[in-house]
Formats: structure tokens, sequence, C-alpha cells
């Protein structure tokens, strides 16, 4: 759901920046060179930060799912582990039950 509600407001982010670049080329009081020159710019800086957001979110995806799986191995290798001890614990008991009644 919040993936979800993330990328409306990605888009409505992009929308809204849209329509603000087009709001500003059409009221620019200053020369079309100059201001095709500043939104160039701008929106090469932006692309810039864009494609570094997009990075740093791969790497996060891909760390958190390097942690979980650790995590779930941890989990199964200390199950396992118990159950090995409740099941020598157990045969331990059977032992001793079978040894009392001889």
């Amino acid at each position: 759901m919040s993936n979800n509600s993330s990328s409306n407001s990605f888009l409505a982010f992009l929308v809204g920046a849209g329509v603000g670049a087009a709001l500003g080329i059409l009221f620019a009081p200053d020369a079309g060179e100059n201001t095709r020159d500043r939104l160039t710019f701008k929106l090469s800086k932006y692309k810039k930060e864009l494609e570094d957001l997009i990075s740093e979110l791969v790497e996060g995806k891909e760390t958190h799912l390097n942690e979980a799986k650790t995590e779930g191995k941890r989990v199964i290798s200390e199950a396992k582990n118990k159950a090995e001890n409740l099941l020598n614990d157990v045969n331990k008991l059977i032992d001793q039950i079978n040894q009392g009644d001889n």
C-alpha cells in the first residue's frame, strides 16, 4: 500500500514540476536563449539527483534483501539447533524411562 502511495506521490511531483516548468517558460521575463540555458542546467541537475536517488533506492533494496536472507538463515539455524537439542533431551528422557523399567 505504501509503495502505491509512493508512486502516486512521485507521479504528482512530476506532473507538478512539468506544469510549473511550462508556466515558468510561458511567463518568463528573460530572453528565450537564457531561459533555455537555465532550464537545461536545472534539468541536468535534477536528472543527476534523480539518478542518484534511484541508485540509492536500488542499493538499499539489495541491502535489505541481503539482510533479510541473512536473518532468515540465522533464525532457521537457531530453530534447527533448538529442535536438535529438544530431540536429544527427549531421547535422554526416553532412555531414563526405559532404564527405570528394567
